[in-house]
């Protein structure tokens, strides 16, 4: 299945991380010929609940408002593509979504710190709330840690793609995501499932013993299942690859991807199939704080069939 992507939204909060996100989007949108809608959220959020700040607030409304168009004029420039900006007043993840809704957007793009641990506790995360709430895929930047060039001004490459895949309805939609991009980009697509031994002790004879027998009696049908998932066609022109790990999946999908330099990874938000706990939030959640590529989080389309 050929994923259409017609309308994307791009988030900026005006940082360093966010600001990389917005022309690695305008990229995206050339490539798909994509209208591609630029927001920026006026965030009441850090006033709420103080009467008196409330009062000033209002005053400076309306000055905050021309700063961030201003400033995303500055962001897109020219561009030769649909592009139009959206400045909003409100809480970030709920005018988004909002946002999301009635632009009936294919694909959400949005920057995220990386926080992990207290800090990720006390500041929240936009990108982890817009995980929950959107009605469509979220593709997560992360501003890489060495300086490139503008990447407004190249082609947008993604050589290597990699899927987690626990073979629930959710994985197999992020698949699709993931078959469709690797056409698009004519990528080289990385099929990988994260064996964790407890999860399938149920599933067998009670004398088999866990750990290493109990892995190699499972890697082969995993390895044909996920062999079995790319169409015949696809071999015309997407070179794939398997592979079987074994850990934590956060902490073995992020490694596989730095270790294969990989460029993007898709991931389904709600993972209950085979592997109850595989790709369920925290684990997508985790895999976008810690990756160093962006992360396609997937969930189906609202009002899709």
């Amino acid at each position: 299945m050929r994923i259409e992507l017609k309308n994307m939204l791009c988030t900026t909060d005006f940082s360093d991380f966010s600001n990389y996100a917005v022309p690695y989007a305008i990229r995206l949108a050339k490539e798909f010929k994509a209208k591609l809608y630029v927001c920026h959220v006026v965030d009441i959020t850090p006033i709420a609940g103080y009467d008196e700040a409330v009062v000033q607030w209002v005053d400076q409304q309306k000055a905050l408002t021309e700063y961030a168009q201003e400033q995303l004029n500055l962001l897109i420039g020219e561009q030769p593509l649909d592009v139009e900006q959206l400045v909003v007043v409100g809480h970030p993840v709920g005018e988004i979504t909002r946002l999301a809704e009635e632009k009936q957007i294919d694909l959400a793009i949005a920057a995220t710190h990386g926080r992990s641990g207290l800090k990720r506790v006390i500041l929240g995360s936009v990108t982890e709330g817009l995980i929950q709430t959107l009605p469509c895929p979220l593709m997560s930047i992360r501003k890489p840690e060495k300086a490139i060039e503008a990447p407004s001004d190249q082609t947008i490459r993604i050589k290597k793609i990699l899927v987690g895949c626990d073979f629930s309805a959710d994985s197999l939609l992020a698949f699709e995501y993931a078959l469709s991009l690797a056409q698009e980009f004519q990528s080289e697509l990385h099929l990988v499932h994260v064996i964790e031994p407890p999860i399938y002790r149920h599933l067998f004879a009670q004398d088999v013993k866990p750990s290493d027998d109990l892995r190699d009696s499972i890697r082969e049908p995993l390895d044909a299942m996920l062999n079995k998932m790319i169409p015949e066609e696809a071999s015309h022109w997407c070179r794939h690859t398997t592979a079987l790990l074994a850990g934590q999946p956060h902490e073995e999908l992020t490694r596989y991807a730095l270790v294969n330099d990989v460029d993007l990874i898709v991931l389904g938000i709600r993972g209950h199939g085979l592997v109850e706990t595989l790709l369920v939030g925290s684990t997508t959640d985790r895999v976008i704080r810690q990756a160093q590529c962006p992360v396609l989080s997937v969930r189906p389309i609202a009002g899709a069939a």
